[in-house]
């Protein structure tokens, strides 16, 4: 686990709710891409399996993770390697990357909340995802499996709950 927290909760300029996490890698633009596109290097570190036809208005499909069934969503954009964005259960997720001044390349995930109160749920759920991508990309397995709430995963959640982050949606798999 990180030793902080890195997301944000915010109101877009729109005025929809959304958390903002992020990480630096010490690699191009176009493998940082291949980790948040392809299904195999998704399967090791994002909470659910995705399957994307990477165009706009291309279909998602997630599965495999216990506490949600199968589904599909939509892309809602790609600029490939810095940007893509698509549907997931109701919320937006944007995934943008940007080259680091002293090199490596900047991910930024926003998720785009359907309901505020999933707030500190989905941060803590980016945190124990991003900190899987991390080991990851250094070549290491992950702490915790992405799926599912962990001891990883509640130790953010809590973090978040104190830091003030709406927090009363439901947590699948546990409350």
């Amino acid at each position: 686990m990180p030793a902080e927290l890195t997301g944000t909760f915010l109101a877009l300029d729109d005025g929809r709710p959304a958390v903002v996490v992020g990480r630096v890698y010490a690699h191009p633009a176009d493998r940082v891409w291949t980790h948040v596109t392809d299904p195999g290097d998704l399967a090791r570190w994002f909470p659910s399996r995705a399957e994307f036809e990477l165009r706009p208005g291309g279909t998602v499909r997630f599965g495999g993770d216990p506490d949600r069934p199968d589904s599909t969503g939509l892309v809602l954009a790609v600029d490939e390697p810095r940007h893509l964005s698509f549907e997931w259960g109701g919320d937006e997720i944007r995934l943008d990357l940007a080259p680091e001044p002293a090199g490596g390349t900047r991910l930024t995930l926003t998720n785009v909340l359907a309901d505020a109160e999933a707030a500190a749920r989905s941060a803590a759920g980016w945190e124990v995802s991003l900190t899987a991508l991390d080991a990851m990309t250094r070549g290491e397995p992950p702490e915790q499996p992405p799926r599912g709430p962990g001891p990883l995963w509640q130790e953010a959640y809590d973090g978040y709950v104190r830091a003030g982050f709406p927090s009363g949606a439901p947590v699948p798999g546990v409350r």
